[in-house]
């Protein structure tokens, strides 16, 4: 079973059972045509749908998809999520990051982020040299930056405080 929330307000259960596909507990019959790898033909009740995938964030389990020129965003969650959810265990993934800790000895060439910025998830912080190889160290988490402990030029351990959040 799968469970999506689609544009933060609609929710629908997903599920299959002896090849039929069942919505919100309601068997559906619906014909599915692939186009590409990111577009499909639907047609639902003699009706036809255009699907194209816009964005997918794997591990934040959200897509947007574009159908019949109306953008969508979806949350879906699958049936360990559901049983997380059940056990009262779906905040221990969003557990809040202090600091940002170096992932390899290396040398810091670069620094784009400044105390008091706002960053987002994946905005590029450092870049961090290590073995002749430059490597883009990004924000894993949206916050603030609070203060930054290294500068370019400084020459860095593993496990070393690049940052702490506020």
């Amino acid at each position: 079973m799968y469970k999506f929330k689609v544009n933060n307000k609609y929710d629908y259960a997903i599920d299959s059972k002896g090849g039929e596909l069942l919505v919100n507990d309601t068997e559906i019959q619906v014909d599915i045509k692939q186009l590409s790898p990111n577009s499909w033909h639907i047609i639902e009740q003699l009706k036809s749908y255009n699907v194209a995938l816009i964005s997918f964030d794997k591990m934040e389990k959200t897509a947007e998809i574009r159908v019949n020129n109306n953008i969508y965003t979806i949350t879906a969650k699958d049936r360990f999520d559901l049983l997380l959810d059940q056990m009262g265990l779906t905040n221990l993934t969003s557990a809040k990051i202090s600091e940002l800790k170096a992932p390899m000895p290396g040398l810091v060439l670069k620094v784009f982020t400044e105390e008091g910025t706002a960053v987002q998830k994946g905005d590029s912080l450092f870049i961090l040299e290590a073995m002749k190889m430059e490597n883009i160290i990004k924000s894993p988490v949206g916050g603030v930056i609070k203060s930054i402990k290294v500068k370019p030029g400084d020459k860095l351990e593993k496990g070393q405080i690049l940052l702490l959040f506020a």
